[in-house]
């Protein structure tokens, strides 16, 4: 049991990483580190699908390493392969995220050039 837990400690730190991002975005009332806890939370979903993406020691690239290797002959190999999709789309992901991040802080200046305040309460006082 306990060797099981270990054997998947990157789900575990991806978790904790995840459950750290959603505390800060909901417990917290500064909208700084509720952006701070929206960024890490985005940070452990990009780990966890990079992670799971990993196929093994002995994985290569799927390019054909011969040019008269037939598709039949790449396909009966198609273990020894890493997939490589979830790594581009976790690129776009990455490119999301900090788009995200650049949004939320310009409205976060705007926000704070208006109220004189990041707290959500005194906003919502002001308002």
């Amino acid at each position: 049991m306990i060797a099981s837990l270990f054997h998947y400690y990157n789900y575990w730190m991806f978790i904790g990483l995840m459950m750290i991002g959603f505390y800060a975005m909901m417990a917290k009332r500064n909208l700084i580190k509720k952006i701070i806890g929206m960024n890490i939370f985005q940070s452990a979903i990009i780990l966890f699908f990079i992670s799971t993406s990993v196929k093994g020691k002995g994985a290569s690239v799927p390019i054909l390493r011969d040019a008269h290797e037939t598709h039949e002959a790449a396909t009966l190999n198609i273990m020894q392969y890493t997939n490589p999709l979830p790594h581009v789309l976790m690129l776009t992901a990455i490119v999301v995220m900090v788009a995200t991040l650049g949004v939320a802080l310009a409205v976060a200046i705007l926000i704070h050039r208006r109220y004189g305040t990041l707290d959500e309460n005194e906003i919502s006082l002001r308002r």
